[in-house]
Protein backbone atom coordinates (compact mmCIF):
# COMPACT_ATOMS: atom_id res chain seq x y z
CA UNK A 1 0.00 0.00 0.00
CA UNK A 2 1.34 3.30 -0.51
CA UNK A 3 2.28 5.93 1.92
CA UNK A 4 2.76 9.46 2.31
CA UNK A 5 6.75 9.05 2.78
CA UNK A 6 6.16 7.67 -1.07
CA UNK A 7 5.05 10.87 -2.66
CA UNK A 8 7.44 12.99 -0.72
CA UNK A 9 11.05 10.61 -0.97
CA UNK A 10 10.70 8.12 -4.20
CA UNK A 11 13.06 8.90 -6.69
CA UNK A 12 11.14 10.47 -9.49
CA UNK A 13 8.08 11.44 -7.77
CA UNK A 14 6.84 15.03 -7.89
CA UNK A 15 6.45 17.04 -4.64
CA UNK A 16 3.67 18.45 -5.55
CA UNK A 17 0.29 17.18 -5.42
CA UNK A 18 -3.18 17.89 -6.97
CA UNK A 19 -5.86 19.29 -4.94
CA UNK A 20 -8.93 18.17 -6.63
CA UNK A 21 -11.34 20.88 -5.12
CA UNK A 22 -11.17 23.05 -7.38
CA UNK A 23 -12.98 21.56 -9.92
CA UNK A 24 -16.77 21.89 -9.00
CA UNK A 25 -15.92 23.62 -5.42
CA UNK A 26 -15.82 26.76 -3.58
CA UNK A 27 -14.53 28.84 -6.95
CA UNK A 28 -17.51 29.42 -8.66
CA UNK A 29 -19.30 28.17 -11.55
CA UNK A 30 -17.51 24.50 -11.38
CA UNK A 31 -16.01 22.46 -14.69
CA UNK A 32 -18.92 20.20 -16.46
CA UNK A 33 -18.08 17.03 -15.61
CA UNK A 34 -16.35 16.32 -19.18
CA UNK A 35 -14.48 18.99 -18.27
CA UNK A 36 -13.30 18.46 -15.04
CA UNK A 37 -12.91 14.44 -15.89
CA UNK A 38 -10.41 15.67 -18.51
CA UNK A 39 -8.41 17.77 -16.26
CA UNK A 40 -7.81 15.20 -13.80
CA UNK A 41 -6.55 12.81 -16.86
CA UNK A 42 -4.28 15.21 -17.99
CA UNK A 43 -3.25 15.15 -14.68
CA UNK A 44 -2.16 12.22 -14.30
CA UNK A 45 -0.70 12.16 -17.69
CA UNK A 46 1.72 15.00 -17.02
CA UNK A 47 2.62 13.33 -13.87
CA UNK A 48 0.90 13.83 -10.98
CA UNK A 49 0.63 11.51 -8.79
CA UNK A 50 -0.76 12.33 -5.27
CA UNK A 51 -4.93 13.42 -5.57
CA UNK A 52 -6.65 15.27 -2.40
CA UNK A 53 -9.98 15.39 -2.53
CA UNK A 54 -12.76 15.35 0.30
CA UNK A 55 -16.65 14.27 1.07
CA UNK A 56 -17.40 17.86 1.32
CA UNK A 57 -16.15 19.31 -2.14
CA UNK A 58 -19.22 19.49 -4.32
CA UNK A 59 -21.73 17.57 -2.17
CA UNK A 60 -19.08 14.51 -2.93
CA UNK A 61 -19.38 15.16 -6.66
CA UNK A 62 -15.55 15.42 -6.12
CA UNK A 63 -14.73 12.20 -5.02
CA UNK A 64 -16.79 10.76 -8.05
CA UNK A 65 -15.09 12.47 -10.72
CA UNK A 66 -11.84 11.49 -9.36
CA UNK A 67 -13.13 7.94 -8.56
CA UNK A 68 -14.16 7.83 -12.62
CA UNK A 69 -11.67 9.64 -13.76
CA UNK A 70 -8.47 7.83 -11.47
CA UNK A 71 -10.00 4.44 -11.39
CA UNK A 72 -7.87 2.95 -14.66
CA UNK A 73 -4.48 4.00 -12.50
CA UNK A 74 -5.30 3.21 -9.30
CA UNK A 75 -2.41 1.27 -8.35
CA UNK A 76 -0.51 4.38 -9.42
CA UNK A 77 -1.55 7.16 -7.87
CA UNK A 78 -1.60 8.23 -4.12
CA UNK A 79 -4.85 8.92 -3.30
CA UNK A 80 -6.17 11.17 0.10
CA UNK A 81 -9.70 12.26 0.97
CA UNK A 82 -11.34 13.66 3.86
CA UNK A 83 -14.89 12.65 6.47
CA UNK A 84 -16.08 14.52 9.19
CA UNK A 85 -17.53 17.29 7.23
CA UNK A 86 -20.31 17.61 4.63
CA UNK A 87 -22.79 18.30 3.30
CA UNK A 88 -26.31 17.79 4.39
CA UNK A 89 -29.15 17.36 2.52
CA UNK A 90 -32.07 17.61 4.61
CA UNK A 91 -30.24 21.04 6.50
CA UNK A 92 -28.91 21.99 2.97
CA UNK A 93 -25.97 23.57 5.04
CA UNK A 94 -22.12 22.30 6.05
CA UNK A 95 -22.11 20.01 8.85
CA UNK A 96 -18.89 19.25 11.62
CA UNK A 97 -19.43 15.56 12.85
CA UNK A 98 -16.80 13.81 13.94
CA UNK A 99 -18.83 10.71 15.99
CA UNK A 100 -17.07 7.80 15.15
CA UNK A 101 -20.15 6.28 13.53
CA UNK A 102 -20.46 9.11 11.00
CA UNK A 103 -16.94 8.71 9.84
CA UNK A 104 -16.68 5.14 9.52
CA UNK A 105 -20.02 5.58 7.44
CA UNK A 106 -18.37 8.40 5.00
CA UNK A 107 -15.28 6.03 4.59
CA UNK A 108 -17.94 3.73 3.41
CA UNK A 109 -19.45 5.38 1.19
CA UNK A 110 -16.03 7.23 -0.31
CA UNK A 111 -14.74 3.88 -1.11
CA UNK A 112 -17.97 3.75 -3.18
CA UNK A 113 -17.58 6.80 -5.08
CA UNK A 114 -13.84 6.59 -5.73
CA UNK A 115 -14.33 2.89 -7.07
CA UNK A 116 -11.32 1.75 -4.26
CA UNK A 117 -11.08 -0.66 -1.49
CA UNK A 118 -8.75 1.69 0.40
CA UNK A 119 -7.68 5.24 0.78
CA UNK A 120 -3.91 6.35 1.29
CA UNK A 121 -4.94 8.72 3.49
CA UNK A 122 -7.38 9.34 5.04
CA UNK A 123 -8.27 13.04 7.17
CA UNK A 124 -10.44 14.60 9.89
CA UNK A 125 -11.42 17.52 7.49
CA UNK A 126 -12.35 19.44 10.96
CA UNK A 127 -12.46 18.57 14.25
CA UNK A 128 -15.44 18.37 16.12
CA UNK A 129 -15.78 20.02 19.15
CA UNK A 130 -17.87 17.98 20.94
CA UNK A 131 -16.15 14.88 20.15
CA UNK A 132 -12.72 13.85 21.46
CA UNK A 133 -10.23 14.12 19.36
CA UNK A 134 -9.30 10.37 21.05
CA UNK A 135 -12.94 8.70 19.56
CA UNK A 136 -12.41 10.58 16.06
CA UNK A 137 -9.07 9.07 15.18
CA UNK A 138 -9.71 5.75 17.83
CA UNK A 139 -12.31 5.13 14.66
CA UNK A 140 -10.06 5.80 12.10
CA UNK A 141 -7.48 3.48 13.10
CA UNK A 142 -9.92 0.73 13.36
CA UNK A 143 -10.29 1.80 9.44
CA UNK A 144 -6.91 1.32 9.27
CA UNK A 145 -6.94 -1.66 10.59
CA UNK A 146 -9.04 -3.47 8.44
CA UNK A 147 -7.16 -1.95 5.73
CA UNK A 148 -9.67 0.55 4.51
CA UNK A 149 -7.21 3.76 4.85
CA UNK A 150 -3.74 3.61 4.74
CA UNK A 151 -3.00 6.19 7.10
CA UNK A 152 -4.35 8.85 9.12
CA UNK A 153 -4.72 12.63 8.57
CA UNK A 154 -5.76 15.65 10.42
CA UNK A 155 -6.78 18.85 9.01
CA UNK A 156 -6.68 22.43 10.46
CA UNK A 157 -5.80 21.49 13.77
CA UNK A 158 -3.44 22.36 16.49
CA UNK A 159 -0.11 21.43 17.85
CA UNK A 160 -1.89 20.41 20.97
CA UNK A 161 -4.55 18.25 19.31
CA UNK A 162 -1.81 16.35 16.94
CA UNK A 163 0.03 15.37 19.95
CA UNK A 164 -3.29 14.36 21.81
CA UNK A 165 -4.03 12.23 18.49
CA UNK A 166 -1.08 11.18 17.91
CA UNK A 167 -1.28 9.65 21.59
CA UNK A 168 -4.34 7.44 20.16
CA UNK A 169 -2.80 6.07 17.01
CA UNK A 170 0.28 7.51 14.55
CA UNK A 171 -0.85 10.23 12.34
CA UNK A 172 0.33 10.30 9.32
CA UNK A 173 0.06 13.49 8.11
CA UNK A 174 -1.53 16.80 9.09
CA UNK A 175 -2.72 19.57 6.25
CA UNK A 176 -3.20 23.21 6.60
CA UNK A 177 -3.37 26.63 4.62
CA UNK A 178 0.33 27.36 4.53
CA UNK A 179 2.16 29.76 1.89
CA UNK A 180 4.62 32.75 1.87
CA UNK A 181 1.33 34.75 3.27
CA UNK A 182 0.03 32.34 5.93
CA UNK A 183 2.59 31.36 8.33
CA UNK A 184 0.62 29.68 11.07
CA UNK A 185 2.13 26.10 10.55
CA UNK A 186 5.27 27.80 11.88
CA UNK A 187 3.78 29.07 15.18
CA UNK A 188 4.13 25.45 16.74
CA UNK A 189 2.39 22.43 14.16
CA UNK A 190 5.57 22.74 12.02
CA UNK A 191 7.78 21.51 14.72
CA UNK A 192 5.14 19.36 16.19
CA UNK A 193 5.05 16.99 13.14
CA UNK A 194 8.55 16.88 13.08
CA UNK A 195 8.28 15.85 16.85
CA UNK A 196 5.85 13.05 16.02
CA UNK A 197 7.54 12.03 12.46
CA UNK A 198 4.03 13.40 10.73
CA UNK A 199 4.12 14.84 7.18
CA UNK A 200 2.91 18.61 6.76
CA UNK A 201 0.27 18.96 3.83
CA UNK A 202 0.10 22.41 2.98
CA UNK A 203 -3.18 23.66 1.47
CA UNK A 204 -3.98 26.61 -0.66
CA UNK A 205 0.11 27.31 -1.40
CA UNK A 206 -0.28 29.49 -3.95
CA UNK A 207 -2.41 32.03 -1.35
CA UNK A 208 -5.83 31.50 -3.22
CA UNK A 209 -4.29 32.78 -6.60
CA UNK A 210 -2.95 35.69 -4.74
CA UNK A 211 0.78 34.47 -4.83
CA UNK A 212 0.35 33.87 -8.92
CA UNK A 213 -0.09 37.10 -9.54
CA UNK A 214 -2.69 36.79 -12.08
CA UNK A 215 -5.65 38.24 -9.80
CA UNK A 216 -5.47 41.72 -9.49
CA UNK A 217 -8.94 43.04 -9.26
CA UNK A 218 -11.29 41.47 -6.69
CA UNK A 219 -14.25 43.08 -8.62
CA UNK A 220 -13.75 40.62 -11.23
CA UNK A 221 -14.69 37.23 -8.71
CA UNK A 222 -17.57 35.14 -9.54
CA UNK A 223 -20.87 34.50 -7.19
CA UNK A 224 -20.07 31.40 -5.69
CA UNK A 225 -16.47 32.00 -4.90
CA UNK A 226 -15.13 31.45 -1.52
CA UNK A 227 -12.45 34.52 -1.69
CA UNK A 228 -15.55 37.13 -1.39
CA UNK A 229 -16.05 36.40 2.16
CA UNK A 230 -12.48 36.43 3.39
CA UNK A 231 -11.37 39.66 4.56
CA UNK A 232 -8.20 39.38 2.83
CA UNK A 233 -9.92 39.59 -0.24
CA UNK A 234 -11.42 42.66 0.59
CA UNK A 235 -11.87 45.49 -1.52
CA UNK A 236 -10.16 47.43 1.45
CA UNK A 237 -7.64 44.78 2.45
CA UNK A 238 -6.59 43.35 -1.51
CA UNK A 239 -5.10 46.32 -2.73
CA UNK A 240 -3.06 46.77 0.27
CA UNK A 241 -1.91 43.20 0.03
CA UNK A 242 -1.28 43.20 -3.27
CA UNK A 243 1.11 46.01 -3.40
CA UNK A 244 3.20 44.19 -0.38
CA UNK A 245 3.57 41.21 -3.31
CA UNK A 246 4.95 43.26 -5.61
CA UNK A 247 8.88 42.47 -4.42
CA UNK A 248 8.20 38.60 -4.88
CA UNK A 249 6.59 39.36 -8.02
CA UNK A 250 10.33 40.89 -9.17
CA UNK A 251 11.89 37.90 -7.27
CA UNK A 252 10.44 35.84 -9.29
CA UNK A 253 11.91 37.95 -12.38
CA UNK A 254 15.28 37.64 -11.47
CA UNK A 255 15.13 33.66 -10.80
CA UNK A 256 13.66 33.11 -13.69
CA UNK A 257 10.43 31.74 -13.35
CA UNK A 258 6.65 32.41 -12.28
CA UNK A 259 5.82 33.58 -9.35
CA UNK A 260 3.81 30.48 -8.78
CA UNK A 261 6.63 28.69 -9.03
CA UNK A 262 8.19 30.51 -7.03
CA UNK A 263 5.81 30.09 -4.18
CA UNK A 264 6.02 26.32 -4.49
CA UNK A 265 9.71 26.18 -4.63
CA UNK A 266 9.78 28.05 -1.46
CA UNK A 267 7.85 26.02 0.11
CA UNK A 268 9.55 22.99 -0.90
CA UNK A 269 12.53 24.25 0.61
CA UNK A 270 11.23 24.29 3.72
CA UNK A 271 11.93 20.46 4.07
CA UNK A 272 11.42 17.06 2.86
CA UNK A 273 8.40 16.79 4.59
CA UNK A 274 6.44 19.73 3.14
CA UNK A 275 4.44 18.71 0.81
CA UNK A 276 1.86 21.23 -1.22
CA UNK A 277 -1.09 20.37 -2.99
CA UNK A 278 -2.22 23.39 -5.61
CA UNK A 279 -5.80 23.49 -6.67
CA UNK A 280 -6.55 24.80 -10.00
CA UNK A 281 -8.73 24.32 -12.83
CA UNK A 282 -7.08 25.19 -15.82
CA UNK A 283 -4.24 22.12 -17.17
CA UNK A 284 -2.03 25.04 -17.95
CA UNK A 285 -1.54 25.92 -14.90
CA UNK A 286 -1.52 22.20 -13.61
CA UNK A 287 2.18 21.69 -15.72
CA UNK A 288 3.59 25.51 -14.57
CA UNK A 289 2.57 24.32 -10.90
CA UNK A 290 4.15 20.76 -11.36
CA UNK A 291 7.51 21.74 -13.08
CA UNK A 292 8.09 23.75 -9.50
CA UNK A 293 9.24 20.05 -8.50
CA UNK A 294 12.60 21.03 -10.55
CA UNK A 295 13.08 23.94 -9.08
CA UNK A 296 16.06 24.36 -6.12
CA UNK A 297 16.30 28.17 -4.88
CA UNK A 298 19.62 29.10 -3.69
CA UNK A 299 19.99 29.35 0.04
CA UNK A 300 19.89 33.24 -0.25
CA UNK A 301 17.23 33.38 -2.29
CA UNK A 302 14.93 31.85 0.08
CA UNK A 303 16.16 33.69 3.19
CA UNK A 304 15.00 36.67 1.20
CA UNK A 305 11.16 35.09 0.73
CA UNK A 306 11.47 34.11 4.50
CA UNK A 307 11.02 37.64 5.21
CA UNK A 308 8.45 38.56 2.59
CA UNK A 309 4.77 39.01 3.18
CA UNK A 310 4.98 37.78 6.50
CA UNK A 311 3.26 40.91 7.67
CA UNK A 312 -0.76 40.94 5.72
CA UNK A 313 -4.04 42.69 5.86
CA UNK A 314 -7.36 40.78 7.28
CA UNK A 315 -7.49 37.36 7.95
CA UNK A 316 -7.35 34.42 6.49
CA UNK A 317 -11.04 33.02 6.74
CA UNK A 318 -14.26 34.74 7.97
CA UNK A 319 -15.25 35.01 11.42
CA UNK A 320 -17.50 31.93 10.74
CA UNK A 321 -15.05 29.81 9.15
CA UNK A 322 -12.44 31.19 12.36
CA UNK A 323 -15.06 29.43 14.55
CA UNK A 324 -14.79 25.99 12.91
CA UNK A 325 -10.94 25.58 12.79
CA UNK A 326 -8.38 24.39 15.86
CA UNK A 327 -5.04 26.33 14.27
CA UNK A 328 -2.95 28.57 16.13
CA UNK A 329 -3.53 32.27 15.30
CA UNK A 330 -0.50 34.51 14.15
CA UNK A 331 0.91 36.31 17.08
CA UNK A 332 -0.07 40.02 16.73
CA UNK A 333 2.56 42.26 15.44
CA UNK A 334 4.57 43.91 18.10
CA UNK A 335 3.04 41.44 21.09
Amino acid sequence: MASISHVLNKPGDPTIGLGCMNLCHAYGTPLSETQALDALRNAFDMGYRHFDTATLYGATLNERLVGQALAPYRSEIFLASKCGMARDPELERKVIDGRPEVLRRQCEQSLGRLKTDHIDLYYLHRLDFKVPIEESVGELGRLVEEGKIGGIGLSEVSADTLRRAAAEHPIAALQSEYSLWTRNPEVATLAACCELGTAFVAFSPLGRGFLTGKLEDVSSLVEGDVRLGMPRFTEQNYPLNLARLQEALALAEQVDCTPAQLALAWLRAQGDDVLSIPGTRSVAHMRENLAASEIQLPADVVARLDDMLCEVDGDRYSEAQLKEIDTEPMPAVGG
